[in-house]
């Protein structure tokens, strides 16, 4: 099986997760965290060596108070599970995302978890915090006009490759692999310049149920397909899609 490089996933479904069984749904954001870890481990035993996640859009600030307080809480006590799972799996953490919106004390321990995990081996794992890709390539955009003024940059300069290095994926593959979990068929301003030639999966698993018999569903269709530069093409007829 060709297993894809580098897998993007939207965690999505966790608070209908929770409904179904008479929970709350800060109920089902733990458990779909305690899912992050397990399926960051099977990804890596697979081949995979770039898993990134949609945890925290800029839109997500508008929730509840109480869910977006909760959902810090999470994200607070995640930090630390995480730097332990970083040491045991060998793994690399990187946040994405605008992360001067984050409380102090967060940032601080994504600073911990990035400096502890940046030599290690294993699985490449990002996770997009406070992530809306319109206000990523925003900040790209503003970053790149700043060097213009400076003289740092020309504008005839500016490529694809030059822009990508504004963008908080710099030095990240762009993901060969799209996998949204919970029956949306959208991409929620998730990664727009870097999908532009991604394969796209969707399923009607919520995220908790993910497994990792899902994830090699995901593959296998995957699978089905040629890539070549400038689109794709289906193994079975030939046509082009």
């Amino acid at each position: 099986m060709n297993v894809p490089r580098h897998v993007a996933i939207i965690l999505d479904g966790n608070g209908r997760w929770a409904r179904s069984k008479g929970m709350p749904r800060n109920y089902g954001h733990a458990q779909g965290s305690k899912n992050v870890e397990r399926i960051c481990e099977e990804a890596w035993r697979m081949g995979i060596k770039y898993l990134t996640v949609y945890a925290f859009s800029t839109e997500n600030w508008n929730r509840p108070k109480e869910e977006v307080d909760a959902l810090m809480k999470l994200l607070r006590n995640y930090m630390k599970t995480c730097l332990k799972t970083a040491a045991k799996n060998d793994m690399k953490v990187r946040v994405i995302g605008d992360k001067t919106k984050l409380d102090d004390d967060i940032r601080s321990r994504i600073d911990e978890l990035e400096k502890a995990t940046v030599n290690n081996g294993g699985l490449n794992f990002q996770i997009a915090l406070n992530y809306g890709s319109r206000d990523e390539i925003i900040r790209a955009v503003r970053k790149a006009a700043q060097d213009v003024k400076d003289g740092a940059l020309q504008p005839e300069d500016i490529t694809p490759d030059v822009f990508d290095s504004y963008l908080d994926t710099r030095g990240i593959p762009d993901p060969d692999l799209l996998i949204r979990t919970s029956g949306e068929e959208r991409l929620s301003n998730f990664l727009l310049w870097q999908l532009a030639y991604s394969e796209f999966y969707f399923t009607d698993v919520l995220w908790p149920d993910f497994t990792k018999e899902e994830l090699v569903k995901a593959i296998e269709q995957y699978n089905g397909r040629d890539r070549r530069y400038g689109g794709v093409e289906k193994k079975e007829d030939g046509d082009n899609v």
